[in-house]
């Protein structure tokens, strides 16, 4: 249940009963620093339960903890709340929380903040959002792009290292605004999807350590300018997904950790509240005024910043109580099993929330284990989400691809598992960030060979990608082959583009982009299994692979991929086509303008009536080196 969403006022006693509740979903409304229209100043409200006092200090008052103190609420919700006459837009503030137990709190950033200082400083800012949309159109039509049966091929980046100014300096979200739509414009993408930009403390985290939870990072500017990157990209056509990080957060002493002296937002116990891969604290989902924290901050974006999805990142670590724990470091749920209960019952209410009041948005779960019904509606029993990270598909590609071509034909399964599990997930396809980092090289650095053969190579994973069933997504760099990994103290290898083979395999990505918009059956069917049909997933002596991509439409017309992992031509190969006619082909990654030799079929074939592969028809193909063909038959 949600409250009115009105203006911003002060709290209502229903607004307690929901956040008591753990329903509350526009806590941001009420809670944090909201500028007083009538009287003048500020009003300031904080959840600190355990504390003994607590005082808003800033610069009006020269971080005076004695000049302006907050009153606890008499209903005991454990919110302390006042008015603050001296307090204006641009003044610096953090609460100073004196705690019961006598434990020393440092002050505290205003967890509910909407503007923040500029990193190293960690101040919140008194502010107020105001900003005039242009999106409209967008905002009224999303709901089209969004949808499962929507081409959608997704531009993965991160903000501050994408691009840099001349003296190394981070653009601001309006210069990246100017840069980045022409070019993911150019390249195709139907969206991208910002690496987190909830406030963040340590850059080198990429802002998956988010202290933050309801301000754009001021590295690259104040909240309008975010608002108005959004808006540049809406207005070009352009949709906007932010990855959101409920998982975890980190220990800096102005953020969440401890906040009134005691673990409020996290669990006491370390075997529940202290995730040992990344040091950080884990949420208590258990705790309803935590989830109603969490809540909001996902419905914030949604609604102040016109957000478009929201990709939940590390889903797994909330899912399993024993995640990257050994045996004795986890404590088990009611019923002695490693399912966080309390984290299940989050998520589902998180997406159905979401759902019911963006419909036309969506959420995704990058979750790397084979828990059921991760796509499936809440009321199937699901967790509800929209889309969810194929990680399988992901680890068997780049393996396969790592191959050696002579040893592929041993390892040939990898590549044709993903088939039999396609369809049990609305599945996004990624190569992601996590794919580049961490001594995991670039992609075109994974692929054998030589260096012409490394393209070719990425040509192939790439065209099989595209055709192969789901949503794609790509990180930045990936597209254009950088050969350096990523690194996020830099910007991307702007100049490998300079070099014909690399700037091929951007053509070729731009030309995957348009087909996959402008061919029903590349997208109508993602998550159907009557989309698919093999035509050959045996030929492992060759490292061929052909498949059928099916429209729902009943007279868009069918097209035939057709995958050749090893470097050499074949001539003369036949495969079953399930109609007579003309094959047009509409791509082939060995073409020359993709810096490809210039193998090919001369723009089509005919289908003659000798049967093969179970086909009354067949056609007789030149298959180049290192290739994917897409053909589409003639209606």
């Amino acid at each position: 249940m949600l409250p009115d969403p009105a203006a911003p006022g002060p709290l209502t006693d229903h607004d307690v009963y929901l956040f008591r509740e753990g329903t509350h979903a526009r806590l941001h409304e009420r809670l944090g620093c909201h500028l007083d229209t009538v009287r003048g100043g500020a009003r300031f409200a904080v959840w600190a339960p355990n504390a003994r006092a607590v005082s808003v200090v800033g610069d009006w008052n020269d971080w005076n903890g004695d000049a302006d103190r907050l009153e606890p609420r008499a209903d005991g919700s454990g919110i302390w709340q006042g008015w603050v006459a001296a307090a204006q837009p641009g003044h610096t503030y953090k609460y100073r929380i004196a705690a019961r137990s006598g434990t020393p709190v440092p002050d505290k950033a205003d967890p509910f903040a909407v503007r923040c200082e500029e990193p190293p400083r960690t101040a919140s800012v008194v502010h107020s959002l105001d900003y005039a949309w242009g999106d409209q159109e967008w905002m009224a039509s999303r709901g089209e792009r969004n949808r499962l049966d929507a081409a959608q091929s997704i531009y993965e980046l991160h903000l501050g290292s994408w691009r840099r100014r001349e003296d190394g300096g981070f653009l601001g979200y309006r210069e990246i605004a100017h840069a980045l739509v022409p070019y993911v414009l150019e390249a195709g993408f139907t969206h991208v999807e910002l690496l987190p930009v909830t406030e963040h403390p340590f850059y080198g985290s990429w802002g998956y350590q988010t202290t933050g939870y309801f301000a754009p990072t001021a590295r690259y500017g104040p909240p309008e300018e975010f608002m108005y990157l959004v808006d540049y990209l809406h207005r070009n056509g352009i949709g906007v997904i932010l990855d959101w990080v409920p998982s975890h957060f980190p220990t800096d002493g102005h953020g969440l950790a401890q906040f009134d002296g005691t673990h409020l937002y996290e669990h006491a116990d370390p075997r529940q509240g202290f995730h040992p891969e990344w040091s950080s604290s884990i949420f208590n989902y258990g705790r309803h005024e935590v989830a109603a924290f969490l809540l909001s901050s996902a419905m914030s974006w949604l609604d102040r910043y016109h957000i478009d999805g929201l990709r939940v990142d590390a889903v797994a670590s909330m899912l399993y109580l024993d995640y990257a724990r050994k045996p004795g470091e986890w404590v088990p749920n009611v019923h002695g099993g490693h399912e966080n209960l309390e984290a299940v019952a989050f998520l589902r209410l998180l997406n159905a929330l979401v759902y019911r009041e963006h419909p036309d948005a969506m959420t995704i779960a990058e979750e790397s284990t084979a828990w059921p019904m991760v796509s499936r509606p809440v009321h199937l029993g699901g967790l509800g989400f929209g889309l969810k990270w194929n990680m399988g598909w992901m680890h068997d590609s780049l393996a396969y691809m790592h191959e050696d071509p002579v040893f592929r034909r041993y390892h040939q399964g990898r590549l044709t598992f993903s088939l039999w599990y396609a369809f049990n997930e609305n599945f996004v396809l990624p190569l992601s960030h996590d794919e580049v980092v961490h001594g995991k090289g670039s992609l075109v650095n994974k692929m054998p060979g030589d260096a012409w053969r490394q393209l070719a190579n990425l040509r192939a994973l790439y065209g099989y990608m595209w055709a192969h069933p789901g949503k794609k997504l790509m990180f930045m760099g990936c597209e254009f082959g950088q050969r350096a990994e990523w690194a996020h103290d830099g910007e991307l290898d702007w100049a490998a583009l300079a070099d014909p083979g690399h700037a091929g395999l951007l053509r070729w990505v731009s030309d995957l982009n348009r087909i996959l918009r402008e061919e029903p059956a590349l997208h109508e069917l993602d998550f159907a299994a009557e989309g698919f049909e093999w035509i050959d997933c045996a030929d492992a002596d060759a490292s061929v692979i052909a498949f059928l991509r099916k429209p729902s439409r009943a007279r868009a017309p069918r097209l035939l991929a057709v995958c050749n992992f090893t470097p050499v031509p074949r001539t003369g190969y036949r495969l079953g086509v399930p109609n007579a006619g003309r094959w047009e082909e509409i791509l082939n990654s060995d073409a020359p303008m993709y810096g490809g030799s210039g193998w090919g079929n001369f723009g089509g074939v005919d289908a003659q009536a000798l049967p093969s592969h179970g086909r009354p028809f067949s056609i007789d193909l030149t298959l180049p080196p290192l290739s994917v063909l897409m053909l589409r038959e003639r209606r």
